[in-house]
């Protein structure tokens, strides 16, 4: 080897060790530095600080959505119909049905299916629950039920993404994420958007994960899944054989690395790289944490009824919850599959019902005493309902009527709004379209949704669409 290769080995060499050693040692200025950075430029803001601020003052600070996946029956849940059970085994008739769409039954013979359960008056209204819910029916004062709820989607996909973003198109951001991305995270420690799924009986309808996209809103603002039964969160701990302070160094390196890369590209994902790197080493600490409910008293399990934290169940993702939406998680949503009766409705829905009546009653409680309520909006509702007509042993899909409940942040408290004509099925009464519910969502945050809008591909999309939307006030304390 001559001189010159000599000089040019020795120089490979000590380049490959100052890029080694460069790649730690920069990385002591640490992600604060490029985190400030990012937050000094005015369009790393919220979107509705970047505007001025709310519309008006916000009655919520976080949500939590209880979706009953597969629609349950409003008729053996919170709209209860004597003339209908008087009817049972008779003929729908067809005065209510001519020229209207059906999902399965179209075509078939129609008849009337009575409600298989008794219902009670509960509370000082006297609001009527069902027998199946008698924990829901122990927070009646609490609560306010929508009889009048309608939908546009007869099928449980396309339902679903209809509640959630409006739209049955793939790419519309989910309501949790326009929430991210009108008002940011309470929390750094946490995702602000939460997923978790529990599974019921069958049948069990497959849930989506484009039901929690951001969409064409960046990436950082899409809800993220939580393991309902054992680590929370996939390989959130650090690697074999790496310490937390030798990660540390990697991160802010690569931090760094993408900090350089966004001031020279205007890309908002790589805001999200940023942030996703950062939020994922907080959660190696603050998930362990969130997850372990050693430290809750045995009356609490008890009251949600959890046999064992962290077992997959309703009840134990329900008290999970609780404790995100204390520690900032601005959107909680909990889907239980579970209630898609077409078949043994009678033998199903009891066991459907008795898997979430009690936990879902135990959060509107337990948040009321730990002075939560206030300003935590709760929903509890399917995507759908389901026929008058019997289907077999069950009932079939239905969008003209549906019921749902609501509570906190609010929204009247011992209610009942809108009603259905004597069989149940359609809307008479102060009728409630999902985007009627997001107009209302959005409202309880401060927030005006003619006027809280994305710029895309052209077009100012809301979560509301340029369709007719309203805030039901009469659901409003």
């Amino acid at each position: 080897m001559n001189d010159l290769q000599k000089q040019l080995t020795l120089h490979h060499a000590w380049q490959q060790d100052w890029s080694r050693r460069t790649f730690l040692k920069r990385s002591f200025a640490g992600l604060g530095g490029i985190a400030l950075s990012q937050f000094s430029k005015a369009d790393s803001l919220p979107y509705l600080y970047q505007q001025g601020g709310l519309h008006f003052p916000a009655k919520a600070k976080r949500v939590i959505h209880l979706c009953m996946a597969g629609g349950p029956s409003q008729f053996e849940s919170f709209d209860p119909k004597p003339q209908l059970d008087a009817l049972n085994g008779n003929p729908f008739p067809e005065s209510f049905t001519k020229g209207q769409q059906l999902a399965q039954l179209q075509g078939s013979k129609l008849i009337a299916r009575g409600s298989f359960t008794k219902f009670s008056k509960h509370g000082q209204a006297g609001i009527e629950i069902s027998n199946l819910f008698p924990h829901i029916g122990s927070i009646a004062d609490e609560i306010c039920v929508v009889r009048s709820m309608v939908t546009e989607q007869i099928n449980h996909d396309p339902a679903h993404a209809f509640m959630n973003s409006g739209s049955i198109l793939k790419g519309r951001p989910s309501m949790g994420s326009w929430l991210l991305y009108g008002l940011g995270s309470e929390t750094q420690n946490l995702p602000g958007y939460v997923v978790m799924v529990s599974r019921g009986n069958f049948p069990d309808q497959p849930i989506s994960a484009r039901q929690w996209s951001s969409g064409f809103l960046p990436s950082k603002f899409q809800g993220v899944q939580f393991q309902s039964k054992g680590d929370a969160v996939h390989y959130v701990g650090s690697p074999e054989g790496v310490c937390q302070s030798t990660q540390r160094q990697v991160i802010d390196e690569v931090q760094r690395l993408n900090g350089l890369l966004r001031d020279h590209h205007y890309d908002p994902e790589i805001e999200t790289r940023i942030a996703q790197y950062e939020m994922a080493f907080r959660m190696q600490s603050s998930v362990p944490e969130l997850t372990d409910m050693k430290g809750e008293p045995q009356h609490i399990l008890d009251m949600y009824g959890v046999k064992e934290a962290g077992d997959g169940s309703f009840a134990s993702n329900c008290l999970l919850a609780r404790r995100m939406l204390e520690r900032g998680v601005r959107f909680v949503q909990l889907y239980h599959r579970g209630w898609d009766h077409h078949k043994d409705i009678e033998e199903q829905m009891p066991y459907s019902a008795k898997l979430t009546d009690q936990a879902s009653a135990a959060l509107v409680k337990d948040l009321k005493q730990r002075g939560m309520l206030e300003d935590t909006l709760v929903i509890w509702g399917g995507e759908f309902g389901r026929t008058p007509m019997g289907q077999g042993t069950g009932r079939d899909h239905h969008i003209k009527a549906f019921s749902l409940w609501m509570a906190g942040a609010g929204i009247k408290p011992g209610h009942v709004y809108g009603a259905t004509d004597e069989l149940g099925y359609a809307t008479i009464q102060d009728t409630v379209h999902v985007r009627d519910l997001h107009a209302t969502l959005l409202n309880r945050f401060g927030i005006d949704h003619a006027r809280f809008s994305k710029k895309f591909q052209g077009l100012d999309y809301r979560l509301t669409g340029v369709e007719p939307s309203k805030v039901v006030t009469g659901i409003l304390a």
